[in-house]
């Protein structure tokens, strides 16, 4: 669990436009791109400060870096389709699973609205069995580490992000900072991005957020984060090459430490 930091020093604005690129029309996207581009070259420290490297990668969990078993998976196992399985849920249970207000034994209570029994291990390990890396994601991760960015979760999910995170060790790659079920909020509600920014110590201007969701893109970028909507790792690596970013492979590094 993450511990929250004490104040930072006042980052150093990184320029990119507070509309996401992929929400802005084509004209706008090509001119700040190439803007985004040439200060970039034109200015190689501009991006770190006191030896933190900025942007600041904020990273939604679910459906962008980890299969979600829910649409598939969970209906399955209770024999039903997606459909009938959203007919049949509490309305809100798993929204306040996800909040930290109730825990999995309520949730075992509450799920159905009849309040039908249900065998919630056997859950739990469906659930788990579906977790995985969506393709070229755990690749990108690592790349992003050796380029030392610093990456967080910035998701909505309960307790239970700690069943991925014994599936799949993606705290080799971020920190499970920003979840929901410790924060008390859900994206995309405006304080779960101001609190990340406060916690962070640093402008909007200096995170990118990616999520698979459009509104959740879209109400970061209303506070100014830079924000992509995550549609596959092939694009989200052209997407940071379009803002500028320099993602260096392993062979890159180490010609480039051998060579200094």
């Amino acid at each position: 669990m993450a511990v929250l930091m004490g104040p930072l020093p006042r980052a150093v604005q990184f320029a990119f436009p507070a509309t996401p690129p992929r929400l802005r029309s084509t004209a706008s996207t090509a001119s700040a791109i190439r803007k985004i581009a040439s200060l970039v070259s034109s200015s190689p420290n501009m991006a770190t400060e006191g030896g933190r490297k900025f942007p600041v990668l904020l990273f939604d969990i679910m459906d962008t870096i980890v299969r979600d078993p829910f649409y598939e998976d969970v209906p399955a196992f209770f024999g039903m389709c997606l459909r009938e399985l959203i007919e049949c849920k509490h309305p809100t249970a798993w929204i306040e699973f996800e909040k930290g207000v109730i825990d999995e034994v309520e949730l075992s209570k509450k799920f159905f609205k009849d309040r039908r029994p249900f065998d919630l291990e056997g859950l739990k390990a469906c659930m788990i069995n579906g977790f995985s890396y969506l393709d070229g994601v755990e690749e990108l991760l690592h790349e992003l580490r050796e380029n030392n960015y610093e990456m967080h979760a910035s998701t909505n999910y309960p307790i239970w992000y700690q069943m991925i995170e014994d599936k799949l060790q993606i705290s080799k790659f971020l920190s499970w900072t920003f979840c929901s079920c410790t924060l008390g909020k859900r994206k995309p509600e405006p304080d779960f991005y101001s609190d990340i920014v406060v916690h962070l110590g640093v402008d909007p201007g200096n995170c990118i957020f990616i999520d698979d969701r459009l509104k959740n893109v879209e109400a970061a970028a209303e506070l100014g984060i830079v924000s992509l909507q995550f549609k596959s790792a092939d694009k989200l690596r052209r997407d940071f090459s379009n803002l500028g970013i320099d993602i260096q492979t392993r062979d890159q590094l180490m010609v480039e430490e051998t060579s200094s």
